[in-house]
């Protein structure tokens, strides 16, 4: 006759299995069964008596944003960060020391740590393909920073270990989060704007005036770029998610700081459905606020400017015909990091995954090439 310890232990045993499956739609039935049954397992941290549920490793400090992800992890009761990674083990033996993690090394014996289930990477943009790759080979789940990586052959070589590995992949698209940027989604499909004729994205600071940015953010190797790469990642995969599918792209890359990678940079891309992006972004602009503009053949809108929060838009769609504040946005969804553990703890869907992933990285590798060779580039069908 089956005790509660050993039904407690077969509960356990199934939900290791969930994650190592990564949530398959079997995976997510049997799931759901779980919580409607109130019988989702639990697992204890024999020192500290926690529920640990979602066991994650962490992989270099390197960008700016990893110890921000830390503390968002360290404060889920569900989530457990067991074990730290950096490429620089000086950086990342006080960063685990803080976390209260072990330190690892190697990598690798990271991937073979019974106590991951998972991993964040903030690593240099020019290892997120070799880390993710072995990452998903190991049946880790992954959430990474942007980009995904430098190329669209890397980012197939990362899509294929993952679908392979069936675990759960998350990019950090924090802009598409946001209500008003949700609300000027939803206004272009429903045709508020009429058919889509322009739209202009700009995510700017003073990282590289102000001298806060860490140095190796101008390293042109470990980043794969400058000021595009890194942050006008965020206007590019908002003009790819509003605009659709690219055609051509051009971009003007300036140098004002004398580094070896770009500081000041613009993307003019045109879409298929013939509307015309701008995508902006600066390591060296002070007090620039976040903007959105969109105009079509019925209406135009705007998002952001000093009141980053502000939406205004005018339409012959609507009632009234001067330009109006939306009474009602979308409400904001949770964090990225948030959305990947519950994609892996509850299965429930990851909007930002590979294939969003790699349609940025589509975006920067043409851009490059565009502002390398000081062209108009074609951007082929995937």
């Amino acid at each position: 006759m089956a005790t509660d310890r050993d039904t407690k232990r077969q509960d356990l045993i199934g939900r290791r299995a969930f994650l190592q499956r990564g949530g398959t739609a079997t995976a997510m039935t049997a799931l759901a069964g779980f919580a409607a049954a109130n019988a989702f397992a639990e697992e204890k941290d024999a020192s500290k008596g926690e529920t640990v549920m979602l066991r994650v490793a962490m992989l270099s400090a390197w960008h700016a944003h990893a110890k921000g992800y830390a503390k968002s992890l360290a404060e889920m009761p569900e989530v457990k960060i067991t074990a730290v990674w950096d490429e620089d083990p000086a950086r990342g033996e006080s960063w685990a020391k803080g976390l209260k993690a072990p330190f690892e090394r190697d990598l690798a014996a990271v991937f073979a740590r019974n106590d991951v289930d998972a991993v964040v990477i903030n690593a240099p943009t020019n290892r997120h393909a070799e880390i993710m790759i072995a990452a998903a080979r190991a049946g880790k789940h992954i959430f990474t920073e942007k980009v995904m990586a430098l190329t669209i052959d890397e980012c197939n070589q990362v899509s294929e270990a993952v679908k392979q590995a069936n675990v759960r992949f998350c990019i950090s698209f924090p802009f598409r989060t946001r209500p008003e940027t949700q609300y000027a989604k939803k206004a272009v499909d429903d045709g508020l704007l009429g058919q889509l004729t322009f739209l202009r994205v700009r995510v700017a600071h003073d990282g590289g005036s102000g001298g806060w940015l860490p140095p190796h953010f101008w390293d042109p190797v470990g980043t794969g770029g400058g000021a595009m790469m890194d942050l006008g990642a965020h206007p590019m995969y908002l003009a790819r998610w509003i605009g659709g599918q690219p055609k051509r792209i051009s971009s003007t890359f300036t140098y004002l700081s004398k580094h070896q990678v770009e500081d000041n940079a613009v993307s003019v891309i045109e879409f298929e459905n013939g509307c015309t992006g701008v995508a902006e972004t600066s390591f060296m602009s002070s007090e620039s606020p976040f903007s959105l503009e969109l105009s079509g053949t019925e209406g135009s809108l705007l998002v952001g400017g000093p009141d980053e929060q502000s939406v205004k838009i005018r339409s012959s769609k609507l009632d009234q015909k001067d330009w109006v504040t939306p009474k009602d946005l979308p409400p904001a969804l949770p964090s990225t990091i948030r959305i990947w553990v519950d994609g892996i703890l509850k299965g429930t869907p990851i909007p930002f995954g590979l294939e969003e992933g790699t349609q940025l990285t589509e975006l920067m590798q043409y851009a490059y090439a565009a502002a390398k060779e000081k062209c108009q580039v074609e951007i082929p069908a995937r």
